[in-house]
C-alpha cells in the first residue's frame, strides 16, 4: 500500500509556452488565480510534500509557499527535465507529477495512480482519461505528464537524458509501467483538458464555470 504521505506533488510550470506566444504559462489567470497556484491547491490534499518547477519568475512562484526547483537541464529541455528535477529533490519513495495546464484534474488522482502502482507492481504509473479531440468527440488517451514515478528511477533517467533520450513513453518503457485509467462515468470529461493557448484556457475557463 502507499499512502499519501509517500508521495511528494509537483506541478510543471517550467516550459516556454510557446503556443501562449512565450508567456509563462503556470501564471496565467484561471478561476481568479495563477494556473500553477490552482493546480498545486488541488493537488495539496492528495499527497505529502510538494514543490513547484519553474524556470521563469521564481520570486512569484516561490511565494505559493512550496519549494520551487528549476530544470537541472539548461534549455527548456521538456516534461522529462521536469521528471528529472522533481526525482532529483524528492525526498519520498514516490513522486506525481501534474502540469499546470491542466486544473481540473481528479481529486483522487494520486489514490488511484497509487493504487494502480500496486496492483501492477509498477514502478510508473501514468494517467489515460478522457479528453475531447479537435472533432469534439471523447475519447480515453495517455496522460503522460502525469505520472507516479518511484524515486529509484533518478539514476535510470539521469542516463537516458543524458544519452539524448527526450521521449517519455520511450523511457518509461524501459520499466515495469502501468495506465491508470480514468473512464468511469463518473469522471469529467473535462478533467485532463489542458490549455496550450490563450483561447484553449479562455474556453476552459467558461466551461467550467457553467459546470
Amino acid at each position: 500500500m502507499i499512502f499519501s504521505q509517500d508521495i511528494t506533488g509537483l506541478v510543471l510550470a517550467g516550459g516556454r509556452g510557446s503556443r501562449m506566444g512565450g508567456v509563462d504559462k503556470g501564471l496565467q489567470t484561471f478561476q481568479g488565480q495563477p494556473l500553477a497556484l490552482h493546480a498545486l491547491q488541488r493537488l495539496q490534499p492528495q499527497v505529502g510534500p510538494c514543490m513547484l518547477n519553474a524556470n521563469r519568475h521564481l520570486d512569484t512562484y516561490q511565494s505559493f509557499g512550496v519549494p520551487v526547483h528549476a530544470d537541472v537541464l539548461p534549455g527548456y529541455a521538456g516534461p522529462l527535465a521536469g521528471f528529472l528535477t522533481g526525482l532529483t529533490y524528492c525526498s519520498t519513495p514516490w513522486l506525481l507529477t501534474v502540469p499546470c495546464d491542466s486544473p481540473c484534474f481528479p481529486l483522487d488522482l494520486a489514490q488511484r495512480m497509487a493504487q494502480a502502482a500496486v496492483h501492477a507492481q509498477a514502478t510508473i504509473v501514468l494517467a489515460a482519461g478522457p479528453q475531447a479531440g479537435r472533432d469534439g468527440a471523447v475519447s480515453v488517451r495517455p496522460q503522460p505528464v502525469f505520472a507516479l514515478l518511484h524515486r529509484n528511477l533518478l539514476p535510470s533517467l539521469q542516463t537516458f537524458v543524458q544519452e539524448g533520450g527526450s521521449k517519455i513513453d520511450t523511457w518509461t518503457q524501459q520499466h515495469p509501467h502501468a495506465l491508470c485509467r480514468f473512464d468511469q462515468a463518473s469522471d469529467d470529461a473535462q478533467a485532463f483538458a489542458n490549455a496550450n493557448t490563450l483561447q484553449e484556457l479562455h474556453m476552459l475557463q467558461g466551461q467550467t464555470a457553467l459546470d
